[in-house]
């Protein structure tokens, strides 16, 4: 189940780190000695690599599962973002960088709890492209017009990364939003 991605380090992860660990302490340069014993930062980067591209499609799986089993049709971006609009609004143009945003919003995560929603904080307005929210959301906003209410499925990487939000948000968590677009200016 996607919320277990929210909440375990796997064994990878520990190794990766243990080995990084290893040859930050056995030396600064790009090389190690030969005969050591330990990797080269080539080949930490290389394994670094592999591990962060094989989370990546773990979550990407687990996304898509969740969506299909809530029979959610979304679309998915270049980005591993994923959207639907499920009311429209009046027609209109989309909104594009440079605009401040209003929104309503309701996140949450996979497990179903929701984290932060407007109807608690109130509407949020943000400077689309610049302001401090997740990169997903100044992707998400350039696909809506105003009126439009969208389901938005963050992975972690365009959510709030390896370190959560420090607060509500766990690390490595995907993040649902539920957003409206109330008004562009």
């Amino acid at each position: 189940m996607l919320s277990s991605i929210n909440y375990a380090i796997d064994l990878k992860t520990i190794m990766a780190i243990l080995l990084v660990t290893a040859t930050m302490h056995a030396c600064q340069e790009n090389e190690t000695p030969q005969g050591d014993g330990l990797p080269t930062q080539r080949e930490v980067n290389k394994s670094m690599e592999d591990i962060n591209r094989q989370m990546a499609q773990e979550e990407d799986a687990a996304i898509e599962d969740y969506a299909q089993q809530r029979g959610w049709d979304m679309t998915k971006t270049g980005t591993g973002l994923r959207y639907m609009i499920y009311e429209s609004g009046p027609e209109g143009p989309n909104a594009l960088e440079g605009q401040v945003a209003t929104v309503h919003y309701e996140v949450s995560l996979t497990d179903g709890i929701t984290v932060y929603a407007s109807s608690e904080q109130g509407a949020r307005s943000f400077l689309i492209g610049q302001d401090n929210v997740e990169s997903g959301i100044h992707e998400a906003i350039q696909y809506l017009k105003v009126g439009d209410k969208a389901r938005v499925i963050l992975p972690s990487h365009l959510a709030h990364g390896l370190t959560g939000d420090n607060d509500k948000i766990p690390p490595r968590s995907t993040v649902i939003y539920d957003l409206e677009l109330l008004s562009l200016r």
